[in-house]
Parts: C-alpha cells; sequence; structure tokens
C-alpha cells in the first residue's frame, strides 16, 4: 500500500502555515478540516492551509509538498488510529470507533491517488470552493525519472596492478 509523506524543499512552511508539518511524517489531504467554513473566513495562514496544505501526522501540521511512499499495514492502522483520535479531540466524535471510518476513508482516499503514482512522485493540492461553497480539491503531481532512488557515483574502485 501507498500514502504520502511530508517533504520540504526550503523552510517557507514554517512562514506560511500556523503549524508546519515536519519533513517525513505521513500525510493525508486534510480538506475536511475547513468543510465548516466558507470562503470569507480564510485569510491569512489559515487561506494558506486551505489553498494548498497537506496535513501531516501526527503533528497535524501542513506540509506543501508530499511525496508518495510505501506503508506497512501497522503503519497505516497507526496513522487511522491517530487520525481518528484528532476527530474526537477536535471535531467532536464522540469516541474512536466513531471517528475510525471517517479516517479510514480519508486514507483511503489518499492511498487511491497514490496507487498508480511511482514511489516519490511529489503532489501538491489546490483546494477552491465551487460556485455552490463546496470545497474542491485538484491534485497535480511531479513525477520521478523512476522509481529507484537515483544516485551519482563520486568514485570507482579500481584494482591496484602494481
Amino acid at each position: 500500500m501507498k500514502l504520502l509523506r511530508t517533504i520540504r524543499f526550503d523552510g517557507s512552511d514554517d512562514y506560511v502555515f500556523a503549524e508546519a508539518a515536519p519533513t517525513d511524517e505521513w500525510a493525508v489531504s486534510g480538506g475536511f478540516a475547513f468543510a465548516t467554513l466558507n470562503e470569507s473566513a480564510l485569510t491569512g495562514k489559515v487561506k494558506q492551509a486551505f489553498s494548498n496544505g497537506f496535513l501531516g501526522l501526527p503533528s497535524f501540521g501542513r506540509s506543501t509538498f508530499v511525496t508518495v511512499a510505501e506503508i506497512t499495514d501497522a503503519e497505516r492502522d497507526h496513522v487511522a488510529e491517530m487520525l481518528a483520535a484528532h476527530f474526537v479531540e477536535v471535531y467532536g466524535a464522540p469516541d474512536v470507533a466513531t471517528a475510525m471510518p471517517a479516517a479510514l476513508e480519508e486514507i483511503a482516499f489518499v492511498s487511491e491517488l497514490c496507487e498508480e503514482a511511482l514511489i516519490n512522485t511529489v503532489f501538491t493540492v489546490r483546494r477552491t470552493f465551487d460556485d455552490d461553497g463546496e470545497i474542491r480539491e485538484a491534485f497535480r503531481t511531479i513525477q520521478p525519472p523512476t522509481d529507484k532512488p537515483l544516485h551519482s557515483r563520486i568514485w570507482e574502485m579500481v584494482d591496484d596492478d602494481a
């Protein structure tokens, strides 16, 4: 199974988001955080988080960029538990068991986004409100040239014939 992990190309997330996710956290879209807001309520760093921030776990900070990575079943279950607990603590879900289907749905959505993508594919998100006031998400990708890590050779071993 694949899921998204937060990455940083520079330190700008620290300045554009109220809470920036550290690098290498599991991530979900996190659009649900804005479900009760309307466009006029979005200003400053909240607007930045709405417009282009993925939600990192466990920090619940935002990240502009995420990358596709493999996740084990145990890691996925842990992410689901963290997200369900977040739904209880922040959004008023009655308990973790009740919140778990929503957490699993959020993870399944992101996993489906990653399904055909190569490992290390970079994703960005753009959120907007449509004419009916509904949140719309559009995802863009930057494909790696291969699914294998790229390395540069910096020296070569040569037999000494002397």
